[in-house]
């Protein structure tokens, strides 16, 4: 049997879920204290960003070498993503990041920040603690929806 702890740190692991569904699940249906809730949602929204910030370039080069189909999507995206955001993302980069990671909304999140990090070319090193930090405040806005401090 997996812990309930465990089992709150994969749910956060996953795309789309995140700790959005993870935090009012291990608050109500595993009745983990506040605390570990947060802790281990937190953690385990993190735990993913580290690869794809490490890997998705490794990836997406290596299919682009491998079909001309991948290497004609990834120029396109590049391309049209750069041109589309680039003037105003330059300019608020790390602030964009924190607040569209922190939005606890569909598609926002630390799996897609981690990408808009990935195609904006946000250096490892800036992107992870960034992410993490819209991580931590999205996990503080969820607790405290969830807990009904906050009413939406």
């Amino acid at each position: 049997m997996i812990s309930s702890e465990l089992q709150t740190f994969i749910i956060a692991a996953t795309p789309i879920i995140e700790l959005r569904g993870a935090i009012p699940i291990a608050l109500f249906n595993y009745e983990l204290s506040t605390s570990s809730a947060f802790i281990f949602s937190v953690l385990g929204n993190i735990f993913p960003v580290i690869f794809i910030l490490l890997f998705f370039e490794k990836v997406s080069n290596f299919l682009s070498q491998k079909s001309k189909l991948f290497k004609r999507f990834f120029d396109w995206l590049f391309t049209r993503t750069r041109k589309k955001h680039q003037g105003n993302y330059e300019r608020f980069r790390d602030l964009f990041l924190v607040i569209f990671v922190s939005i606890p909304l569909p598609i926002t999140g630390a799996w897609t920040g981690s990408l808009c990090a990935f195609l904006f070319g946000v250096p490892f090193k800036r992107a992870l603690p960034l992410i993490s930090l819209g991580v931590v405040i999205a996990g503080v806005i969820v607790t405290l929806i969830s807990l009904g401090i906050i009413l939406i």
